[in-house]
């Protein structure tokens, strides 16, 4: 008896489960036409069908623009406009800056270098009592102008003569500084000076001491061939005071001026 109604009730469990199954298939067909009908309506209506890219540049093509915008006025806000940008042209760069010229001084009404170095043969006739000699050497001058006119100048002159006095060479050496004055031209830059310094003179004698205070008092011209270079001419008055003594020297100086 147990056993029959054990198998009935496996019978109607079975039943029922089939018949669920059927329904739920059943179901399942219904509603898959629908789902396809409306993807397909979506699909016509709203989102248009991208064409397939050939190359990499067919992104950035009005097709693809359009399509991007459509699919965007779509899904994002109807206040905010979406668009993907093609190759923009990269913008001219501008060009490099010019190197900046010689470093230059502008002052006055005239565009020139402060510095200038002067390197030259120099001549000095020194006369005394004791001795006189013709010494001819190496003249070098540096100068800075302060404006267009007026400069400070350093002056050195180192001349040798012959031998005097039991073979003893004539060595003249002078050390001077002080102002110079200039009127400064496209070519010619006339020029005075007033240096005061020391002198020193070889042989020793007898007489006194080797060094002198000097005072040196003269002027030149300068013709400028190019911008950094000019050749002079210069002559001075030069007083020492060796041997207890005054001396009236001549100084003659020709060579050139490099500016900087």
């Amino acid at each position: 008896m147990m056993k029959r109604l054990l198998a009935g009730a496996i019978l109607i469990l079975g039943s029922v489960s089939v018949m669920q199954a059927q329904e739920m298939a059943g179901a399942g067909v219904a509603l898959q036409p629908a789902a396809s009908s409306n993807v397909a309506a979506m699909s016509d209506t709203r989102f248009p069908v991208a064409s397939a890219v050939r190359d990499a540049g067919d992104l950035f093509g009005s097709d693809a623009i359009s399509t991007v915008s459509t699919t965007a006025s779509l899904v994002g806000s109807s206040s905010a406009e979406f668009a993907v940008p093609g190759p923009v042209p990269s913008a001219a760069l501008p060009s490099e800056p010019e190197p900046a010229p010689d470093p230059k001084f502008i002052y006055g009404g005239r565009d020139d270098y402060r510095w200038q170095l002067g390197l030259g043969a120099g001549w000095e006739r020194f006369r005394s009592s004791i001795f006189n000699a013709s010494a001819v050497g190496v003249n070098t001058s540096i100068s800075y102008y302060l404006n267009n006119w007026l400069g400070i100048e350093g002056n050195a002159l180192a001349a040798f003569a012959p031998t005097i006095f039991d073979d003893d060479p004539v060595r003249l050496f002078n050390f001077t500084a002080g102002p110079r004055i200039a009127w400064r031209q496209r070519r010619w830059e006339p020029w005075l000076h007033g240096l005061v310094g020391f002198a020193h003179e070889q042989p020793q004698t007898s007489e006194g001491s080797r060094n002198s205070f000097a005072s040196q008092v003269g002027g030149g011209a300068d013709y400028r061939i190019n911008p950094r270079l000019s050749l002079r001419l210069q002559g001075d008055w030069l007083h020492t005071s060796f041997f207890s003594q005054s001396q009236n020297n001549f100084v003659l100086v020709g060579g050139i001026v490099v500016h900087f």
